[in-house]
């Protein structure tokens, strides 16, 4: 296995992958770093986040920089502020025994001043986002004329954020560079226009398959109701005791929403999204980093470039609309070599979306049950005794009450005080799961071929036949044969038309095109449906639970 000395880096850079016990590099670094090396090619790398690109570019660049030349010789473009700060913290590292090798951040959210004056102490390697960079550029506080080598580090998250132009305008502002580097996780149209248009003949590596995910995530997916994600959220976070992870929403508005529900819950939570000022956002992820919040609640823009160790889990509340960003938030766990799970919360319309996600990802997805109440009871309980077998005990104060303890628990068997130390620990999870629901959506009825659908012509808009997953048909098209059921369920639980019919087809599994007049009251609704799909929908939620509530559906003309 090649080492870090047989690449003809600087021996200085030896010397500090030696003390950062980086002994044989990652198969981005085997391949990019010879390339590199050069100074006068471009490339292309692309890999997955965690797989040490920035040792891959970071170490080539300070072998090639002029110690001695003390003003902006390279210039590394990020998305994202933590991003920023990360690159720098690890070419430090990297720099340690080059002591006239100075690197400075510029980032967006921190006053400006202090960021020119560190500019004019001079510097060799200037770590950027693309806002700040430009603003410097009209302030004229950078010089880029002297710009050797430029790298784009997570070029397409970049591109995702709209920066674009802000990258085209960068690169016309470095005239007289040598090599320009580009790494990416993903390889969309726009980043080949780009390396088409300002890259030379570039060499492109490849570490696994574009697109493909990290294999050493473990892509999990659980099938729920769309009104049951939230508790499915919980129960899944429940069963993972020792979760340090990051979960994904769709909306910023979700993301607080949610955060809010699990701190009152008493989850150690905390919400990152784009209405957070900057100095609201480094105390977030502050918290988070020193694992005094145990999950972050995230939007995809508000956690791009977020690199955080020791990630456990990501879960996914919702799945995206795009496959590359399914890729990005999967590789946020399963980093350095460390395995890691992604879990997604899927509800029936969303399968052939999960399926698409599969396909692309090319890496295999399991599908699991969600846990029920005794399950997590037992988990937890688990974890709670392994954590009082494995405590360490060594503050002697502790034996000078020994004794006062045997005297107050002489009358109690050893099994009585175990128990009360676990219902003290136990009793909130035991009496919250005791009557549990079991929030799991079943494909029974589609395996069983009487999952009903309906079609409608595009010429007229008349109903179609209804036909079963056996070709077999019902009714005779006309389309107009209505039935009314009842439902116990109203606006005083919550709902309003738009939520009430997402919510009725979510459990039924049936499609819009069956349902004609809805009226919703305070305290009830009745819904008229095709006779053919009444049965359907009875069956389906008849019975189950609503916050604590049963439902009673049934037609409106038997009305129990």
């Amino acid at each position: 296995m090649i080492t870090f000395d047989a690449l003809g880096l600087d021996e200085r850079l030896i010397q500090a992958t030696n003390a950062l016990g980086f002994v044989n590099p990652t198969p981005i670094q085997e391949k990019a770093i010879p390339v590199l090396l050069s100074g006068t090619k471009d490339l292309v790398g692309l890999a997955q986040t965690g797989t040490g690109k920035t040792a891959a570019f970071g170490l080539p660049l300070l072998h090639l920089v002029n110690e001695q030349a003390k003003h902006p010789q390279a210039l590394v473009v990020c998305p994202t502020r933590e991003l920023c700060m990360q690159i720098v913290n690890e070419v430090e590292q990297f720099k340690k025994f080059m002591p006239g090798m100075f690197v400075v951040a510029v980032y967006g959210g921190t006053p400006i001043g202090q960021q020119i004056r560190e500019l004019r102490r001079g510097v060799q390697v200037v770590v950027a986002t693309p806002g700040r960079l430009i603003d410097l550029i009209e302030r004229k506080a950078i010089d880029l004329e002297q710009i050797k080598y430029v790298i784009l580090d997570e070029a397409d998250e970049m591109l995702n954020m709209g920066f674009q132009e802000d990258i085209e305008f960068i690169l016309q502002n470095t005239p007289k560079r040598e090599a320009t580097w580009l790494f990416s996780a993903t390889m969309p149209p726009e980043i080949r226009r780009v390396s088409k248009r300002y890259m030379k003949e570039p060499v492109e590596v490849t570490v696994g398959k574009v697109n493909s995910a990290n294999k050493n995530i473990d892509h999990q997916y659980y099938l729920t109701s769309a009104q049951h994600r939230y508790e499915a959220l919980k129960r899944l976070i429940d069963f993972n005791p020792g979760i340090y992870g990051i979960i994904f929403t769709r909306t910023k508005a979700d993301a607080q929403d949610i955060a809010e529900k699990l701190t009152r819950e008493g989850y150690d939570i905390d919400a990152l999204h784009g209405d957070l000022t900057q100095q609201q956002r480094d105390k977030v992820m502050g918290d988070f980093r020193d694992k005094t919040l145990q999950l972050l609640i995230a939007t995809d823009v508000a956690a791009r470039g977020i690199d955080v160790q020791g990630i456990t889990h990501v879960i996914n509340y919702e799945l995206p609309d795009d496959v590359e960003v399914y890729t990005h938030r999967s590789g946020r766990t399963g980093r350095a070599g460390k395995t890691g799970v992604c879990m997604s919360i899927v509800h029936m319309r969303e399968l052939g979306k999960m399926r698409q996600i599969q396909t692309i990802v090319q890496a295999p997805f399991h599908k699991l049950e969600i846990p029920t109440g005794k399950d997590v009871c037992r988990k937890q309980f688990y974890h709670f005794m392994d954590k009082l077998l494995q405590l360490e005990v060594n503050h002697g104060d502790y034996e000078t009450y020994v004794p006062m303890l045997e005297e107050k628990f002489a009358d109690m068997s050893k099994e009585e005080i175990l128990k009360r130390v676990a219902a003290l620990e136990f009793d909130r999870f035991l009496k919250y799961y005791e009557n549990a629901e079991d929030l799991n959506l079943r494909e029974q009825r589609r395996e069983r071929g009487d999952r009903l659908t309906v079609r409608r012509d595009s010429r007229d808009g008349d109903r179609k036949p209804y036909t079963d997953t056996r070709g077999r048909k019902f009714g005779n098209g006309g389309g107009g044969d209505y039935t009314k059921l009842f439902v116990n369920l109203g606006t005083k639980d919550g709902f309003y038309k738009a939520s009430f019919l997402q919510f009725i087809l979510d459990m039924s599994e049936l499609q819009k095109d069956v349902l004609g007049r809805i009226d919703m009251k305070e305290m009830n609704s009745w819904i008229e449906i095709d006779k053919r799909a009444a049965r359907q929908m009875i069956q389906a939620i008849d019975g189950r639970n609503y916050k604590g509530r049963r439902i009673r559906m049934n037609e409106a003309d038997s009305r129990r």
